[in-house]
């Protein structure tokens, strides 16, 4: 995984786009700076160790955002009522607000460290 990756992932995306994923991808790391970036499954992805908290994309009709967890745009359901959405992702036209980014990655985060206990 490679910061390099990301940075031509998304110089290669048309506005608004590609001004929407930057805007998002320094949001991430404002809220985790330790994440290691990359692509994964073809999109930008933020790793903590070898897991993935969350990744960003652009789509045809805006960007969306990936907790690569089911669970977790289930768990914060109420504070999604106003944006679309499918199971595994989060669609925004404009970036999405820095205090419901922290609340996604976070349950993310908590995941990953319970899962890390199990083993």
């Amino acid at each position: 995984m490679s910061k390099r990756e990301v940075d031509s992932y998304i110089a290669n995306q048309s506005e608004p786009n590609k001004s929407n994923l930057k805007l998002m991808r320094q949001l991430i790391l404002e809220i985790e700076p330790t994440l290691k970036q990359g692509i994964a499954y073809g999109i930008p992805a933020f790793k903590l160790d070898k897991d993935v908290v969350c990744g960003i994309a652009a789509r045809k009709n805006g960007c969306s955002f990936y907790p690569f967890s089911g669970s977790v745009l289930a768990a914060l359901r109420t504070d999604l009522v106003k944006y679309k959405q499918t199971k595994s992702a989060l669609h925004f036209q404009t970036p999405l607000p820095k205090t419901l980014v922290r609340k996604l990655m976070t349950q993310r985060m908590v995941q990953i460290m319970v899962k890390k206990k199990r083993k």
